[in-house]
């Protein structure tokens, strides 16, 4: 008799769910872009074969987040231990990045945007759900503020080509393994979402 029970449960909730009689709750997608860590003094680290391309891709992402009125939120890192800080020339972005003086910026010093910075509470104020990741490096700060969103109840995606590390080759791994998405298929996401 238990067991008729056990099975009968779910039975009835498929039932109910088949017949409409449970909506299931339609989740809009409110997202951001996070563009991380494209600053001068780490550039010239990164692959020189991927630099144009992953620029001009950050670059046509802003635009298509702008003219959504999404938010574009600029991450820097800093270490003050490495001699690196604020003030250091190297400290802004690279000057082919069309960052808005008027984007959010957050200032890390651990590899997720995340740990000891005020990201979460930004994106709970602009009641964001969903973050879309570019920058450098793949297999560093990008890939460990992607993983980290998880946790925060953020779902994440990586851009495609809008990132750098200092291997082509692990750029390329960690795009594939992390299923990054084209541009087109971003604009067809945020399109859809707005329906």
């Amino acid at each position: 008799m238990k067991r008729s029970f056990n099975l009968l449960i779910p039975l009835l909730f498929l039932v109910q769910i088949l017949s409409g009689q449970e909506e299931m709750e339609k989740k809009e997608m409110k997202p951001a872009l996070l563009v991380i860590d494209v600053q001068q003094e780490y550039i010239p680290m990164m692959s020189a074969g991927d630099q144009k391309l992953a620029i001009d891709m950050m670059n046509w992402t802003m635009w298509v987040f702008r003219k959504f009125d999404l938010p574009v939120i600029r991450v820097y890192h800093t270490d003050p231990n490495w001699g690196f800080t604020e003030e250091s020339p190297g400290f802004a972005f690279h000057d082919s990045l069309k960052i808005l003086p008027d984007d959010p910026m957050i200032v890390k010093t651990y590899p997720s945007a995340f740990t000891k910075t005020s990201l979460d509470e930004l994106l709970q104020e602009k009641d964001i759900n969903t973050l879309f990741l570019c920058g450098l490096s793949s297999v560093g700060c990008v890939l460990s503020t992607y993983t980290d969103a998880a946790s925060h109840d953020y779902k994440a995606f990586l851009v495609k080509d809008a990132m750098l590390s200092h291997s082509e080759k692990y750029t390329e791994n960690i795009e594939e393994m992390f299923n990054a998405l084209d541009l087109e298929t971003i604009m067809y996401m945020i399109e859809i979402s707005r329906k």
